[in-house]
């Protein structure tokens, strides 16, 4: 990570005409944030490479998020031109917005924004993506409905049961077996409907959850993966301080 960042940052001063990013004119005191941000985004529009300028509007659409300005992170999407870097940009919104605790009508109001943003990305599988990711961070809000919604209209099957499976393990790691359950049941393709069920049993088993974890395990119904989530089961009630 810290050599991703020695790169990035050294490519930012390369790429900066003078005076942009060399230090010059007033620095921030570190611990304001408003005028660090003002100075990234000011910093990030003098990248000249497409690339580089696009990493670094999502890391500023993320930084503006954890901070409660959505409005700021979503007004940078249209400025940034890799497809697949609009819908990680989308992501770093939304699961910033998750980990907050808003009210359900900012939650609201905010994916709504998110999913017209998706809907504008050209590349139909960034697209996708774009939404898998809003689903899952919708789930992370514990806006389960919106959330179901979301990948129920997603139109790529394999995103569609991907984003379903992902969600499933996000209610699984909240210890929210009922609702894991049901999202699982929403996946229409047995096989990858098996294996989400199996990675939701050993979340379950890791939480303490066994009679939800052998419930889960139950549903399988390869032969190899339920025998995987059954020994895993054994195997954790052994472990010390596992509850059963």
């Amino acid at each position: 990570m810290r050599g991703f960042f020695t790169v990035f940052f050294s490519l930012i001063l390369l790429s900066a005409p003078a005076g942009a990013a060399d230090g010059s004119g007033s620095a921030c005191p570190g611990a304001d944030r408003d005028c660090l941000l003002r100075q990234l985004e000011e910093t990030t529009a003098s990248i000249t490479e497409d690339k580089w300028r696009d990493i670094s509007l999502r890391e500023l659409a993320k930084s503006y998020a954890q901070d409660g300005k959505t409005e700021q992170a979503l007004a940078l999407l249209p400025k940034i031109k890799n497809p697949d870097t609009q819908a990680m940009t989308i992501r770093g919104i939304g699961m910033a917005a998750a980990e907050q605790s808003l009210d359900e009508a900012t939650y609201t109001a905010l994916f709504n924004k998110l999913t017209i943003a998706a809907t504008k990305i050209q590349h139909e599988s960034s697209r996708e993506i774009a939404m898998t990711y809003i689903s899952m961070a919708q789930a992370f809000a514990k806006q389960d409905i919106a959330a179901v919604a979301t990948a129920d209209a997603m139109t790529n099957l394999a995103l569609k049961h991907k984003a379903f499976g992902e969600m499933a393990e996000i209610q699984a790691e909240r210890k929210d077996a009922a609702a894991a359950m049901a999202t699982l049941k929403r996946i229409d393709a047995e096989s990858y409907r098996n294996k989400a069920t199996r990675t939701v049993t050993l979340l379950l088993a890791d939480r303490g959850m066994m009679d939800d974890a052998a419930k889960a395990a139950h549903g399988i119904t390869n032969p190899t993966l339920r025998a995987e989530a059954l020994q895993y089961i054994l195997m954790r009630q052994k472990q010390p301080g596992a509850k059963q």
